[in-house]
Order: structure tokens, then C-alpha cells, then sequence
């Protein structure tokens, strides 16, 4: 039994969104840092990213941000984080961000929120780790996903993806008790 200390977090990088989304990036924070759980995260000071971050800072948490060096160089980058990993691509951050991480969040986002979310569940089917991977269902949010899940397999392009691979969690606190409990399984990534 081993306990979840690095959790890394997909999440949208809008401001423009519903204040329920940025009221569970701010939650999520907040109680990682009161958990003990360090943040590993995308880096950046804009949208859910930056409000996860801030309010982890704010609570006492120490957050890793992995950024590459474009994105830093376009002032997007928090420069107020514990610790910020500057890569040469999207790909290497993903790489690193997982590399950091014994665990898998995803609050709703856009594009890059899939992006992130779709490499780490093809990198958990191919068995490259075997790390939890959790979509936090904010308000129903990752609804239409999961139902693409369930036609995917209906259709037989893949086995059962849930739970096996991603486990769906219907908000903040539910994430966090499981997180508070030891986990099984000793990660391969």
C-alpha cells in the first residue's frame, strides 16, 4: 500500500468559464495542500490552472508547474510556484508532468485538457503505468466523454475503459477521500 503525495492535475487554461469549474480548481487546491499533496500541473497563471495553483500556494502546498519554454516566453507561465520545470515541447511536458505524478486528475478543460487526458489513458492501456487516472465530473461535465467511452466499446473499438482505466468521480470531496486512503499497486511510469 503505497499513498498518493504527487498529484498531477489536467485542467483548462479559459477564465471564461462557469464559476462552478473555478470554484472546484480553487476546492481542489486548497485541499491538496491541506492533504499534503504536492500539485504537479501545467504551469501556467491563467484559468483553472492558475487558480488550482494559487489557492495550493495559499494553503501552504508545493506545486510543480512543467511548462515549455514558448508558453513561458508568451508571460504565461506562474512564476510564483515551488518549482517550475521549463521543456522544449508539449510532449515533453506531458512526459515529465507524468513522470512526477502517482496519480492522474482531470477538471474540466478544453482541447488540451483532452489531449493531456487521452495520452495518459493510451499510455495506461499500453500498460506503459499503471497510475489512477480520475475525471473529476464536476457538474456533470465529463458526461459527453463518458458516454463516448460507453460507444467506443459498444462499438468494439475497445474493451471496457471504465473503470478499468479512468474512474469517474462526481466532484472534489469524493476525489479527495479517495485519495486519502492507501493505494494498491506499484506505478510502472
Amino acid at each position: 500500500m503505497r499513498r498518493i503525495g504527487r498529484l498531477c492535475v489536467y485542467c483548462g487554461s479559459s477564465g471564461r468559464v462557469d464559476e462552478r469549474y473555478r470554484a472546484a480548481a480553487s476546492e481542489l487546491g486548497m485541499r491538496l495542500a491541506e492533504s499534503g499533496i504536492e500539485l504537479v500541473f501545467g504551469g501556467g497563471r491563467v484559468g483553472l490552472m492558475g487558480l488550482v495553483a494559487d489557492a495550493a500556494l495559499a494553503g501552504g502546498g508545493r506545486v510543480t508547474g512543467v511548462i515549455p519554454g514558448a508558453l513561458r516566453d508568451a508571460e504565461l507561465a506562474h512564476h510564483g510556484v515551488s518549482e517550475l520545470v521549463i521543456v522544449d515541447t508539449m510532449h515533453e511536458r506531458k512526459r515529465v508532468m507524468a513522470e512526477r505524478a502517482d496519480a492522474f486528475a482531470v477538471l474540466p478543460g478544453g482541447v488540451g485538457t483532452l489531449d493531456e487526458t487521452f495520452e495518459t489513458l493510451t499510455w495506461r492501456m499500453l500498460r506503459l503505468h499503471d497510475k489512477r487516472i480520475f475525471l473529476v465530473d464536476v457538474e456533470g461535465y465529463w458526461q459527453p466523454l463518458l458516454d463516448l467511452f460507453d460507444h467506443v466499446v459498444a462499438a468494439h473499438f475497445a474493451g471496457p475503459l471504465i473503470p478499468n482505466l479512468v474512474e469517474p468521480v462526481p466532484g472534489v470531496e469524493a476525489l479527495m477521500d479517495i485519495l486519502s486512503r492507501p493505494q494498491r499497486g506499484n506505478p510502472a511510469g
